[in-house]
C-alpha cells in the first residue's frame, strides 16, 4: 500500500505547522517556507493547504504576523483521521469500490476482499492512535532540519521526498 503525494504532503504541512505552534512562533509559517523546507512545489501546497483549511485542521492568517496555524490542537489531530480525509477512497483493489462492484467476477465470494479489508482497518486503527503531537515529540532534531540554516533547496534535493533529484548536465571536457 502506498499513501498519495497528497497525503504525505498534508501530513508534512502539518508537522511544519504543529512545529512552529509548539515553539510558540510570533507568526504562521508560509506555504513558500514549507515549499524550501521540503523542496516541495509551491502549486502543490497551495491545494493542500486549502483542503486542510477547508476541514479545520489549518487556519489561515494574512497580514503581519499570517500564515498558518493549526486550527485544532495538534493533541486532537489523529493521523488516521487525516489519512482518511486526504485519500479519499481506499480502493486497494478494483472491488472495493462501491460503485462498481461488477469490477470482478468473483467479488459476492472472494476471501481475498476480505483479508485486503481487514489489513486495510488495521492499518487506519493504528494511524488512530497516533496524533500531530506525537509526531512533534522530537521537535529539536525536526528544528535543526526545518529550521531556516536546514532548507532544501532544488540543487540538494535528495530521492526520497516524493520527487526526482536534480541532476546536472555532465560537465564538458575541453578536447586539445
Amino acid at each position: 500500500m502506498q499513501l498519495t503525494r497528497f497525503t504525505d504532503y498534508a501530513l508534512r504541512v502539518l508537522i511544519s505547522v504543529g512545529l512552529n505552534d509548539k515553539r510558540g512562533g510570533e507568526r504562521g509559517v508560509t506555504i513558500g517556507e514549507i515549499s524550501a523546507q521540503y523542496g516541495i512545489s509551491r502549486n502543490h501546497l497551495m491545494k493542500v493547504v486549502q483542503q486542510l483549511g477547508r476541514q479545520g485542521y489549518l487556519e489561515t492568517l494574512r497580514g503581519k504576523g499570517g500564515g498558518l496555524r493549526l486550527g485544532i490542537p495538534a493533541s486532537e489531530i489523529r493521523l488516521g483521521d487525516v489519512v482518511r480525509e486526504t485519500e479519499g477512497g481506499f480502493h486497494l483493489v478494483p472491488c472495493f469500490d462501491a460503485e462498481h462492484p461488477e469490477a470482478c467476477a468473483i467479488t459476492p465470494a472472494c476471501v481475498l476482499r476480505k483479508a485486503l479489508g481487514t489489513a486495510l482497518g488495521a492499518f487506519l486503527e493504528v494511524l488512530d492512535r497516533y496524533t500531530l503531537e506525537d509526531l512533534l515529540v522530537a521537535d529539536r532534531e525536526l528544528e535543526a532540519l526545518l529550521g531556516p540554516r536546514a532548507r532544501v533547496t532544488r540543487r540538494t534535493r535528495r530521492p526520497g521526498n516524493g520527487e526526482a533529484p536534480t541532476r546536472r548536465a555532465p560537465r564538458r571536457i575541453a578536447s586539445r
